[in-house]
């Protein structure tokens, strides 16, 4: 398995030309690099103008291994070969490495780049990338990975410091400027010599972390949205250089994937902690997440959504100031909750939509605490008073929303509980945490502090984690807390079942979006009739499942009303009908339908938006159809695990969640079209609202 590692952006606040000569001063050996034993030039050249200089050398390196690992290997030191680029003209050094020792075994490639920042050319970005290919070491190759993965994260922390010494060194010497390259010619009195700027591939150089500023020095790179190492600490905390990895490479995954609107750094960096920074696994959860999030416009439930009036009364929550460490701190009196009382007057799917939207709140109060405590704030403490339970609460119905609000909570906001207070838990406690603990992700419940009776008003109680003057008054302190008391929710609000079930279909399609799935030989097709020319059809759609072929197909006739699933003679059906077939088998490509656009091929985990200005009326089929794995390449058999992932991918059926719009003419300007046909934001819909409201100004 190839091991990559991406750092963030390094930011020097000193010019490009002294950072140069400070990383000068590291070679041929450095003390402070133990490990660096000796380099050679192996070649070297040099531009007639002295605008850019060209070196290959040859590193020896004593890697810190085991000696038991070395003699087996039979050498004691590694070689690696590194070629460095510096451009004076454009202020730039890139550099290449890659090892020469076990080159059949083990491949280790870095990238290095420094630059100027793009807004301030006083300034010095330094950029990194790696991979390590361990392909066969003698039966020790997990062992070999930790040890280089180990030394390469040492050896960055191990940069920083270097640079800050060499740097305080030209200081100490009265050196705090060097002049930039100019075209002039050399006087012939005063040659200019070339400077040669080498680099070490596996200690690479690590920016000054300078002291926290104001909020806005701190941002982020806008030279292709790239994340700054000081923006990472300052409103992402502090992070090992492989987690720092994982998360810019996630990011410019969902990047490439996701196109438009992404999710911001910290709620990326909440799926990665939940999976320990497994890329892999982090991935799903949050693929799965966006989607659910699109499906059901959680990003505008704040806006849109209004709790009903039962919940105002008797729903016993609501936000109360912050704890000691800042971060916001949600109060629930369970124990005078009515819960039978509120499922029975609003069912399950009103009461999920309201701990969605505190959720969503304490999002939003958690970046506004960021701001204020100047520190990365990124989960909130919730106080749970158990005062007034008894067995009223274990009725069946109410358990169950429960279990059913966690289980969705869970998978969209990881990470974001940072400390869980139950107070006054009862005898009845006990038997409640047996039924809904088994819900509940380990790490999130060692986050639990429970205390029975007073015991929390003593030392290691609530005083440790909120401050004195904000404890409410039911629980013995000063501050009036506006909770609502709760009490039992009158049954003249109850609503028959039959009421409270149109109301939650209500809920659950309150959707401008659809799924549909797609299996091997049974594709499905969504028919749009055009009248006009020049109308724009839109599409936004997300790959929940496998791998889909997206394709665009005109046709002058009208197909047949869809057909039968034909797996259904198999005794599979798609869920709710939803598989639609409309290009009959009969017709040939190029002479009953044509293709409009490109098929697009998309992997699962993907988000797509796109447009297609017609030229013709007539009908236009938007198909996806399932997407095969390729067969091999090479005449070598396939490994076990290839053939079992294929096997895996073929028996399972795609899901893809869709929407589509159709704009009448008059969009029929170059930059009305250009606007139409760019990459949408996350939300489709507003996005051709505006659209559509342009076109009526128009």
């Amino acid at each position: 398995m190839v091991q990559k590692y991406q750092s963030p952006v390094r930011v020097y606040k000193h010019p490009f030309e002294l950072v140069m000569a400070a990383y000068e001063r590291r070679f041929p050996t450095c003390h402070l690099i133990p490990m660096f034993v000796d380099s050679d030039v192996i070649s070297e050249e040099t531009s007639e103008d002295r605008s850019f200089h060209k070196i290959e050398r040859r590193c020896k390196l004593d890697v810190d291994a085991p000696r038991l690992l070395k003699r087996i290997a039979g050498v004691d030191y590694v070689y690696f070969i590194q070629k460095n680029s510096l451009n004076h003209r454009e202020r730039t050094l890139h550099i290449e490495s890659h090892n020469e020792t076990f080159s059949n075994r083990v491949i280790i490639h870095e990238l290095c780049c420094y630059s100027v920042h793009p807004e301030n050319e006083e300034w010095t970005c330094f950029e990194q990338s790696a991979s390590l290919d361990i392909k066969s070491f003698f039966g020790f190759e997990s062992t070999v990975e930790k040890i280089a993965m180990k030394q390469y994260a040492s050896s960055i922390k191990k940069g920083k410091e270097i640079i800050e010494y060499y740097l305080r060194e030209l200081e100490e010497e009265g050196i705090t400027y060097v002049p930039r390259w100019s075209p002039c010619p050399p006087s012939p009195t005063k040659p200019v010599v070339p400077v040669v700027i080498p680099a070490l591939p596996i200690t690479p150089t690590i920016s000054i972390e300078a002291p926290p500023e104001s909020v806005n020095e701190i941002q982020v790179c806008k030279e292709g949205n790239k994340l700054d190492a000081d923006y990472i600490k300052r409103y992402l905390g502090d992070l090992t250089p492989l987690q720092e990895s994982c998360l810019i490479r996630l990011r410019r995954w969902l990047q490439e994937t996701h196109k438009g609107k992404i999710p911001k750094d910290e709620h990326i960096l909440r799926f990665l902690r939940a999976r320990d920074f497994n890329i892999d696994k982090a991935r799903e959860i949050l693929c799965q997440s966006l989607t659910w999030r699109k499906q059901h416009q959680v990003d505008y439930l704040l806006d849109t959504w209004s709790s009903p009036q039962v919940l105002h009364d008797y729903y016993t929550g609501g936000w109360h100031h912050h704890d000691k460490d800042g971060r916001p701190l949600y109060i629930l009196r369970l124990g005078h909750m009515d819960t039978k009382g509120l499922v029975r007057a609003l069912g399950e799917e009103s009461l999920l939509r309201h701990v969605l939207s505190i959720n969503e709140e304490g999002l939003r109060r958690c970046e506004e605490n960021t701001k204020v405590f100047g520190r990365p704030i990124s989960c909130w403490t919730c106080l749970v008073d158990l005062e007034g339970l008894n067995m009223r609460h274990l009725w069946r119905p109410g358990v169950k929303a429960l279990l059913r609000i966690i289980e969705v909570v869970e998978a969209n906001y990881p990470e974001t509980l940072g400390r869980l207070l139950i107070l006054r838990a009862p005898r009845v406690f006990p038997v409640l945490w047996t039924l809904v603990s088994p819900f509940i992700d380990e790490n999130t419940r060692k986050k639990f502090l429970i205390y029975a009776g007073n015991d929390y008003q003593g030392p290691g109680g609530l005083v440790d984690y909120i401050d004195k003057e904000i404890i409410p008054d039911f629980l013995g302190g000063e501050c009036m807390c506006e909770v609502p008391e709760g009490g039992l929710v009158p049954k003249s609000l109850y609503r028959t079942a039959e009421e409270l079930e149109n109301d939650e279909i209500r809920l659950w399609t309150e959707t401008i979006y659809q799924s549909a799935s797609i299996f091997k030989g049974a594709p499905h097709e969504l028919l749009i009739e055009i009248i006009d020319a020049s109308s724009v059809i839109t599409w936004d759609f997300d790959v929940c499942k496998g791998d889909v072929i997206f394709n665009i197909y005109h046709s002058k006739r009208a197909p047949q009303p869809p057909r039968k699933d034909p797996l259904a003679t198999h005794g599979i059906t798609s869920p709710a009908g939803n598989n639609v077939q409309l290009i009959d088998k009969s017709w040939l490509l190029g002479q009953d339908y044509s293709m409009v656009e490109s098929p697009l091929t998309c992997k699962e985990g993907e988000s797509v938006q796109g447009s297609h200005v017609t030229r013709w009326p007539g009908f236009y089929i938007l198909q996806w159809r399932f997407h095969s794995m390729p067969a091999c390449a090479t005449t070598n058999l396939p490994r076990v695990d290839d053939v079992l992932a294929t096997l895996q991918v073929s028996s399972h059926k795609c899901k893809v969640m869709y929407y589509t719009e159709v704009l009448a003419r008059g969009l029929n300007t170059p930059t009305q079209q250009k606007k139409t046909q760019r990459d949408c934001s996350s939300s489709f819909f507003l996005f051709y609202c505006l659209l559509r409201d342009e076109r009526n100004k128009t």
